[in-house]
């Protein structure tokens, strides 16, 4: 008789992942919870923290010495100001030393009685009514947001501005018709089966509107309705502009919920996890209670509507980070670590959440199946254009005449947002440049708004469909601001797990900051940057760099347009 062979590296990692999922998953919470009582630094209370969960020192103190909320100081009164590209956009970024001034604290830092923290955050998702803060977890914003915070002028925090302009609306008929969620699910659970929303699915041509642009049926099925398959919605939605996932979970979260259940439902998922970003804590607020109220309704749980189907959901509470929404990233931060971006292969399909077959699907791509479903993959696939079907959510920052989000169909050219649904700029303020698609989208010169709303003809023009939020400059900002501003995002962002990137983005703040024209040095950098990063965080930097001196035609001095 052979010998038993002996355990593999990686069997021992399942055996180690498995014993600590539990703990894990307590880890970040508990974390929230220890930084909330004390202003110490990460060293002192962290250790414990990972001892009385049941992990190693060292499994608490990485995560926490990673992640902004944790990492940064907590006194008994913490505001977290936006320091993100709308809420610098809006008063050229003037808002901060402003804060500062009024609560007597440098940001990153706390009053020597522990009274008042302060925190730069990117974003709070108040980009049409910047520049924002959170007083605790209470709003503040716009003109006078100093004066707010020391209480010499009454809070201001107005609601999303939400319009429809298709008639017939995929994600805001709840937000603004009114029209009731989970009418889908129940008829879909009990008298139709997991290939019928696949396949409805897959004739609609809906991508994922996270970024990438990724066929949604296509990834569904790379999951192979594995045992042990996990669906999870990113709501860590962390493009400063847009403000779309935060709508949704906050005006309509049954909604979202609805089209998590309906994703797991085809991916023979038993499991939904929902992520937050903490810099949304009405939506984390909401979505808890939907989950709730969806229990209570007989919507999940075990033997839905009187079947054999499971589905469980879970919200969890992110921590400050912009890369966690990338997949990857997030997962790695569900799993109570660091949230660092990791190699692919393998895929999270394959290989994700605790080595279970893991689909990440964003928020706003979840919550177009219930209309998908509803109406036929062929209604969706008739919007749109051929390549790039459906609709979006198009949010306008601050500086437009009507900011708000807009249910677009893809294709609408980005001119007729800017100026019809927009109504341009607000004061009379002339545009100089358009941000499209978050800080690493790109950026379009004022007479090149002539181009449909696609990833495509986006990508065509040096910018990108991303999150689709688009922030507005005006000639109050000088282009040199808005050129060290974007590397001030990609240094402080960074997740730091490869070189060039970590290394790449602080070295390209140091020549911005020095108004240094680019050179042999540069260009190297650059190169470095798109080619070597391991994600794409650091691949869109040179490119989003390239974009806005193209947008400012020859307005940065030194740049050969």
């Amino acid at each position: 008789m052979s010998a038993p062979r002996p355990a593999e590296p990686y069997d021992a990692f399942r055996a180690l992942a498995a014993r600590r999922g539990e703990p894990a998953r307590r880890l970040m919470e508990s974390l929230a919870r220890a930084r909330a009582e004390t202003s110490d630094s990460p060293e002192t209370w962290a250790p414990p923290v990972g001892i009385q969960t049941g992990l190693p020192a060292a499994a608490a103190l990485g995560p926490a010495s990673y992640f902004a909320d944790f990492a940064t100081p907590h006194g008994r009164r913490h505001v977290r100001v936006c320091a993100a590209t709308a809420c610098f956009a809006a008063e050229a970024g003037r808002h901060l030393a402003e804060v500062e001034a009024a609560l007597g604290v440098a940001a990153g830092d706390v009053t020597p009685d522990g009274e008042r923290s302060l925190q730069a955050v990117r974003c709070l998702g108040y980009c049409y009514a910047g520049p924002a803060a959170l007083d605790g977890d209470a709003p503040r914003t716009g003109p006078g947001l100093a004066a707010q915070l020391a209480g010499r002028e009454h809070p201001r925090a107005p609601a999303i501005p939400a319009v429809d302009a298709t008639g017939d609306p995929v994600l805001l008929g709840g937000a603004v018709l009114g029209e009731a969620s989970w009418q889908v699910w129940p008829s879909v659970v009990t008298a139709r089966g997991p290939d019928d929303v696949q396949q409805e699915v897959a004739a609609s041509g809906l991508r994922g509107r996270g970024g990438a642009g990724f066929r949604v049926a296509t990834k569904w099925a790379a999951a192979g309705r594995a045992p042990g398959t996990v669906v999870v919605a990113n709501g860590d939605e962390g493009d400063p502009g847009s403000y779309a996932d935060r709508l949704l979970m906050e005006a309509d979260p049954d909604r979202v919920l609805e089209g998590l259940a309906l994703a797991c439902f085809a991916c023979g998922a038993r499991r939904g996890v929902v992520m937050v970003r903490s810099e949304y804590p009405h939506a984390l607020t909401r979505m808890r209670e939907a989950v709730e109220g969806a229990y209570a309704a007989g919507h999940l749980g075990t033997r839905v509507h009187g079947t054999d189907t499971t589905v469980d959901v879970q919200v969890v509470r992110g921590a400050g980070s912009y890369v966690t929404g990338e997949e990857t990233a997030l997962i790695a931060s569900l799993e109570g670590g660091r949230g660092c971006a990791r190699p692919r292969p393998p895929y999270p399909t394959q290989r994700g959440l605790w080595d279970a077959p893991t689909v990440v699907n964003n928020v706003e791509t979840l919550a177009a199946v219930p209309w998908i479903v509803a109406h036929g993959g062929g209604a969706y696939a008739r919007r749109g254009t051929a390549e790039e079907t459906g609709t979006k959510l198009v949010c306008l920052s601050e500086r437009f005449t009507r900011p708000g989000a807009y249910e677009v169909e893809l294709g609408t050219p980005v001119r007729r947002i800017v100026t019809e649904l927009g109504g341009g700029l607000k004061d009379g303020a002339e545009l100089a440049v358009l941000q499209v698609g978050g800080p690493l989208g790109g950026f379009l010169a004022a007479d090149s708004l002539d181009v449909p709303l696609t990833e495509a003809e986006l990508s065509a023009r040096g910018a990108a469909l991303g999150h689709a939020g688009l922030v507005a400059f005006d000639w109050r900002v000088a282009p040199e601001e808005v050129l060290r501003h974007i590397w001030e995002f990609a240094a402080a962002e960074s997740c730091g797990a490869c070189s060039p990137c970590r290394v790449g983005s602080r070295r390209g703040l140091e020549l911005a900051v020095a108004h240094a024209p680019p050179g042999p040095a540069y260009g190297r950098l650059s190169r470095v940057l798109a080619e070597a990063s391991l994600c794409a965080f650091g691949r869109r930097i040179p490119p989003a760099v390239r974009s806005l001196a193209r947008a400012y035609e020859g307005r940065l001095p030194g740049w050969d347009q």
